[in-house]
Order: structure tokens, then C-alpha cells, then sequence
């Protein structure tokens, strides 16, 4: 069976400063690649990965760094588990979403929502993601690590938990990693929460 890890990149400017980065490319803050090496490290001693799958924006690309190093893997990328697009509320802080009454505040009523001007409603993300867990086998021994973001591993909890289109409204803290044995699409996962270093200690919101 395929053993999946799902993490949420290490601490970036943005969680740092409260916005939303949505899909602009805020890196890790100091703390972020101190937490990012830490991580890996105890991961390794703990779990073993053959494959890195990773957003292409940087914070989850410095996130991966030490895991490619560590487990001499090359980073694969992979835009399907990249961010929400929020459109225009993309590098607002929470405070500035505090004036825009046509954002969705009620975490429980953006599976429709589509954010003006480009950005994705849940289920959009979902639309790219289901390819993506369609094309996992369920008969191999891959143990796949996949560096994502706070608002796409909701949608994919969602997925693996077999709940769409209702989804949970609580994120991965920032460097929370996911346990699952893979078991295919349609089926209900159990997912493992296993937390390194910061991340037992910190509190996201999204």
C-alpha cells in the first residue's frame, strides 16, 4: 500500500506578517528554514520517503530543501497542490479583510464561493486535486511526501476523509505532516496528525 505524508510548509513571511498569501511567493522567514531542517531531521529518523512531491511556490519549496538532502531525493513539482488563488484578496492582511464585505467569512460557505478576479472556490481546488490522488497507485510500496499549503490539505482531508463537499474548517498547523495509507478515491482514510518541533506548539488560522 502507498504510505502518503502531507505537510504544510514551515513558517513563511506571510503567516509572519497575518496575510493571506494565497498564490504570491512569499520564502520562509528565518525561523521557517531553522524549523523546515529541524523537521526533516526528526521526520527522517522516524519515516522513510522515496518520493518529494512539491508545491511550486517557494515557501513550500524551502520546506522541501532539507527533505530532498536528506533522503537524496530529487524535488518534484507539482502545481495541483498549490494554494487557493484568492484574486483580489491575495497579500491582504486579516485586519484589511475586516472591510471587504464581499469576502467569505464564514469558513462553512466557500465550497462555491469564487473570490473576484481570478481566485478558486474549494471546489475548484478539488477539481485539480482529484487527478492527482486518481494517478496514486494503492498496490505499491511508495512512501510519497507532499509539501502543500493550509487551504489545499483542508480540501485534501476532505478527500481522504471521503466528506465532499462538506470539508473541515480547521488547518495544518504551519510544518504539521499527515499521515495515510492510501487506500484509492471514494474510500475513508485515517489520517494521522504527526507533529515536529514548532509545529506542537503553534496556532494557524486561514
Amino acid at each position: 500500500m502507498t504510505t502518503l505524508y502531507f505537510m504544510r510548509h514551515a513558517q513563511s513571511e506571510a503567516n509572519l506578517g497575518d496575510i493571506l498569501a494565497s498564490q504570491m511567493d512569499f520564502p520562509l522567514t528565518a525561523q521557517g528554514y531553522n524549523d523546515a531542517k529541524a523537521i526533516a531531521e526528526e521526520f527522517s529518523q522516524q519515516h522513510n520517503i522515496n518520493k518529494l512531491i512539491v508545491s511550486p511556490l517557494s515557501r513550500a519549496q524551502q520546506t522541501g530543501a532539507p527533505f530532498a538532502e536528506i533522503f537524496s531525493l530529487p524535488i518534484t513539482d507539482d502545481s495541483r497542490v498549490i494554494e487557493q488563488a484568492l484574486g483580489k484578496y491575495a497579500g491582504k492582511t486579516y485586519a484589511e479583510l475586516d472591510d471587504e464585505p464581499n469576502y467569505c467569512h464564514d469558513r462553512s460557505q466557500r465550497w462555491g464561493w469564487v473570490p473576484e478576479e481570478g481566485g478558486e472556490s474549494y471546489a475548484m481546488i478539488v477539481d485539480r486535486l482529484q487527478p492527482f490522488f486518481a494517478e496514486l497507485s494503492v498496490d505499491g510500496n511508495d512512501a510519497i511526501l507532499v509539501i502543500t499549503h493550509a487551504v489545499t490539505m483542508r480540501m485534501i482531508k476532505a478527500i481522504l476523509a471521503n466528506i465532499l463537499p462538506e470539508y473541515p474548517h480547521e488547518i495544518a498547523h504551519n510544518g504539521e505532516v499527515w499521515k495515510v495509507e492510501f487506500k484509492g478515491v471514494g474510500q475513508v482514510h485515517e489520517i494521522t496528525s504527526l507533529l515536529f518541533g514548532n509545529s506542537k506548539e503553534q496556532v494557524s488560522r486561514a
